[in-house]
């Protein structure tokens, strides 16, 4: 079955993140925005731990799927934050890791409370270097995923310009064979990754990283499945490629880090610029936040447009509220957004249906021909984007 996956996200208890969040809320919005599976998001923290027991329930023994009682599916996850030095560097990477029941879970979480405290924070910070992490994950179990998260975000990815590696071999070491697969993250997309041959042997995936419930945060970055609904149908499928129908991205320009800038100093440039700088802002004289668009620069062997065999398809498109909001210059969480965005799903019930595949001629009928043209431009991944630098979201561009 055709399964469309945020796998990505956190709860109440995670720093950063709206204290609304609620199994009650993502249910709600996932089946808006037409999302067949959500990740719990943060099961290490006992509170949201606790939230998710009383509200989940698994679909069938074994199966690694849960369920509300209105029948959203969830599967278990969360995110961890590994802080450490190696090789005279320090480092700070994210990993999202997945597992199959709470009995795993609660073998996790007693694992990290021996190197740390899991109840500040729903992302929790440990002093464990990456090879002795995913050993400590393997030990509990094998079926343990671990995903390098937002792979290339300067401050928390695995190749992130502030503290990353040049490699998945330089982090993991002999650890890497339990590495299946990246997360692209928003500033970043399959293209980008396709430059580096050594990504060759790793599956791509997109998730959303959201902190909010709403619905131009959760599902804009999505993977969508062709298999099994259980945990080891989308194991699987991470880990061979087989059931791994697609991804769906934003436009990488529309991520907080694409490209090389200095936010409080309004500098935000490509890498061509950037480099005849060195790297220093023109006008405090600091170093800028180097961006995705220049790493990928650098660890690249390949040119820009290289397809590999085999490669997952994708698309790169902006949520639907954003598309709303650019066709009518009013802002994204406003009432006259939300009236045209409900109207869309009355007719077409979720906000995927939309943006993949709703006729082009019901969807002028119900909201004009500016918004219906847009919707489909954005289908075919040709919204302009102003792209986006340290920390800053990029910003969709009428044409």
């Amino acid at each position: 079955m055709e399964i469309i996956s945020d796998l990505h996200l956190h709860g109440r208890y995670a720093r950063g993140c709206s204290k609304d969040l609620s199994i009650p809320n993502l249910e709600k919005y996932a089946k808006i925005k037409g999302i067949n599976l959500l990740g719990t998001g943060d099961f290490t923290h006992p509170e949201w731990a606790k939230h998710l027991k009383e509200s989940l329930s698994e679909t069938s023994a074994g199966s690694g799927i849960y369920s509300t009682k209105t029948g959203q599916k969830f599967l278990l996850s969360a995110e961890i934050s590994l802080m450490y030095s190696q090789g005279g560097k320090g480092r700070k990477v994210h990993l999202v890791i997945l597992a199959k029941n709470f009995d795993i879970v609660s073998q996790i979480t007693e694992a990290l409370k021996k190197r740390g405290r899991v109840d500040y924070d729903g992302r929790p910070i440990f002093d464990i270097p990456c090879p002795e992490f995913v050993d400590m994950m393997m030990n509990i179990d094998n079926d343990i995923e671990i995903i390098p998260a937002h792979a290339w975000t300067p401050w928390f990815g695995i190749f992130g310009s502030k503290s990353g590696f040049d490699s998945l071999e330089e982090c993991f070491g002999e650890k890497t064979r339990h590495i299946h697969a990246i997360e692209t993250g928003m500033s970043s997309d399959p293209p980008m990754n396709w430059r580096l041959s050594k990504l060759d042997k790793v599956n791509l995936v997109s998730f959303s990283d959201s902190h909010s419930y709403w619905p131009w945060r959760i599902g804009r970055e999505a993977t969508i499945f062709d298999c099994e609904m259980s945990y080891s149908g989308i194991i699987s499928a991470i880990r061979t490629r087989k059931g791994l129908k697609m991804t769906i991205e934003t436009d990488p320009g529309y991520g907080i880090y694409h490209y090389t800038g200095h936010r409080n100093c309004g500098i935000c440039i490509p890498p061509s610029e950037a480099l005849k700088l060195k790297n220093i802002c023109p006008k405090c004289g600091k170093l800028l936040t180097v961006g995705v668009l220049q790493r990928v620069e650098e660890l690249a062997d390949r040119p820009e447009g290289f397809i590999p065999k085999n490669a997952v398809p994708f698309k790169d498109m902006l949520p639907l509220s954003e598309v709303i909001s650019l066709a009518t210059g009013t802002g994204i969480a406003t009432k006259k957004t939300f009236e045209v965005y409900y109207r869309l799903l009355k007719e077409f019930e979720t906000e995927f249906s939309v943006l993949l595949n709703a006729d082009e001629e019901k969807i002028r009928f119900l909201v004009g021909e500016k918004l219906s043209s847009l919707i489909i431009k954005n289908r075919n991944s040709g919204i302009k984007v102003s792209p986006g630098c340290d920390g800053e979201y990029g910003k969709p561009v009428m044409e």
